[in-house]
């Protein structure tokens, strides 16, 4: 039966959740060992839009337990979004394969 309220629906990039704050990009789910932490670090406008010109890529553990820095496994900068969520995609699923 349907409820008066329409669920509201994820983004998805190949199989894993995509959720934005500002200028983070979270790539995977909390609940997986690792998840993808995309950060915009400058943009540039090309017409009317603002487009990701520098973006930060780390893979990082989900385990709350430690420090922020020492979440880090793997980082990187990229200069467009697109090459940023490629290499995301690669790194998420490589590590969450492995273990």
């Amino acid at each position: 039966m349907p409820t008066a309220t329409k669920d509201k629906q994820l983004l998805e990039y190949k199989g894993h959740p995509l959720r934005r704050k500002d200028n983070l990009i979270y790539y995977g789910s909390m609940s997986d060992k690792y998840i993808i932490m995309l950060q915009v670090l400058e943009t540039k406008s090309h017409d009317d839009l603002s487009l990701a010109s520098r973006v930060s890529v780390q893979l990082q553990y989900t385990d709350p337990d430690l420090k922020s820095r020492d979440r880090v496994v793997k980082k990187s900068e990229k200069t467009s979004f697109y090459e940023a969520i490629d290499v995301a995609a690669v790194w998420l699923e490589r590590a969450l394969t492995s273990g």
